[in-house]
């Protein structure tokens, strides 16, 4: 579905991602896995439209889209949830929902895809009304996904979705990932949670000083000594 070949990308004159190559592939959910500073944010934000890498290709289903911006992206397909929510807390939760459907497709089955956001999260339909600046973290976070769910996204890129949750609501947001998935979402996950991320990934990157130094399954990444020692603490 989507092929990054060869970015390379610049924050100034400060180099950050070296000559990454990666895919995603259709209908499962991929890892892109790494510690703080390593570079998965930026990646993200590069394959969004945030950023533009100094070299190499981004390509969506066989089209090339490195000149294409970020609205345009939303439009083919592509959503992201930013790391941090980034919500209207003095919207609320309906509002903040329909913020994401700004795309002429998505406008045209608004209401439907508020139904399905609320089918997937009953917790946002019980809270409609309510303030987003008054949810707790993990509806919160659910809100955010379900922000980015409305523009009917072929492919949904999450940036740190366990971050600042307890353990318990980390377990419920990637239930609900898989249950996105499962919904024929493709997946691009990025996380400092390997654990989590390789129980559920198909396929796996790791992602070192900007470098691409890893990849396999979830299941084969699982087992590696490199993964095991720098990421897991075993």
């Amino acid at each position: 579905m989507l092929k990054a070949n060869s970015l390379e990308v610049y924050y100034d004159a400060i180099q950050v991602i070296w000559g990454a190559s990666f895919q995603v592939a259709p209908g499962g959910i991929t890892a892109l896995l790494g510690s703080n500073g390593a570079g998965k944010t930026t990646i993200l934000n590069t394959l969004a439209g945030l950023i533009a890498p100094v070299s190499g290709t981004i390509l969506f289903e066989g089209e090339e889209i490195n000149s294409y911006p970020a609205y345009q992206r939303v439009a083919l397909g592509i959503s992201l949830v930013p790391e941090g929510r980034r919500l209207f807390p003095y919207l609320n939760v309906r509002d903040n929902l329909d913020i994401g459907a700004y795309s002429k497709r998505a406008r045209t089955q608004i209401g439907r895809s508020r139904e399905w956001v609320f089918q997937l999260f009953p917790r946002l339909a019980e809270r409609s009304k309510q303030l987003a600046g008054l949810l707790s973290g993990g509806e919160q976070q659910m809100l955010a996904i379900g922000r980015s769910l409305m523009s009917r996204p072929k492919l949904l890129m999450l940036d740190e979705p366990s971050l600042g949750l307890a353990p318990t609501i980390v377990a419920q947001v990637y239930e609900l990932i898989r249950k996105i998935n499962d919904e024929g979402v493709t997946i691009l996950l990025v996380e400092q949670n390997v654990q989590h991320a390789l129980q559920i990934c198909h396929q796996a990157f790791v992602l070192e000083t900007g470098k691409i130094t890893l990849q396999g399954s979830g299941r084969e990444l699982l087992q590696s000594e490199h993964v095991k020692k720098a990421y897991l603490g075993l």
